[in-house]
């Protein structure tokens, strides 16, 4: 019995949300070997390699789909911009994270994006409930969550960054509540 590709999928206007493939190794660690993206991140370290890019693609197949979600993002015409994902950060806490290579920056396709994985959150995987939190230094990344519907917590935490060698970082809180 041969086992069936179910990771999901999401279309929306201009892009498409699937799970990363072995073929997306190259555009990924193209696209993340840049401080300025790898910066912004909890988990992208820098500089970032293609071996990097192969471990991440290797462990999202090995991911829980009922508790993680990753999903590259796909430009129809311009191949993958960039990553989503949905991690449980505590149990039944998803928190939601990505980022976008910097040639794509400034065209809304992370407000896309991350609404589209919503829409998805809330309807396929059933979540009425997605946390988020942007570094304090990344204003791009709050507007993006603001226009996707998060709303501030209030709550500030340090987060380590590892593109700045593992630095904390001032994390604002965000919820989205469906």
């Amino acid at each position: 019995m041969c086992a069936l590709d179910v990771r999901p999928a999401v279309a929306t206007e201009r892009l498409l949300l699937r799970g990363p493939t072995a073929a997306d190794v190259a555009p990924i660690a193209e696209l993340a070997n840049d401080l300025g993206v790898a910066g912004m991140t909890s988990r992208l370290p820098y500089p970032y390699g293609q071996d990097d890019a192969e471990a991440f693609v290797g462990s999202v197949a090995r991911m829980n789909p009922r508790t993680e979600a990753v999903f590259a993002v796909e430009h129809r015409q311009f191949g993958v911009v960039g990553v989503l994902g949905f991690h449980e950060r505590a149990p039944g806490r998803s928190e939601l994270g990505y980022w976008f290579g910097r040639p794509f920056w400034g065209r809304g396709y992370a407000t896309e994006a991350v609404t589209g994985a919503l829409r998805w959150a809330k309807g396929d995987w059933r979540r009425n409930v997605v946390w988020a939190g942007h570094f304090a230094d990344n204003r791009a990344s709050s507007q993006v969550l603001c226009k996707a519907g998060f709303l501030y917590t209030g709550d500030v935490e340090p987060r380590p960054c590892a593109g700045r060698n593992g630095q904390a970082v001032p994390t604002r809180m965000m919820v989205w509540l469906a």
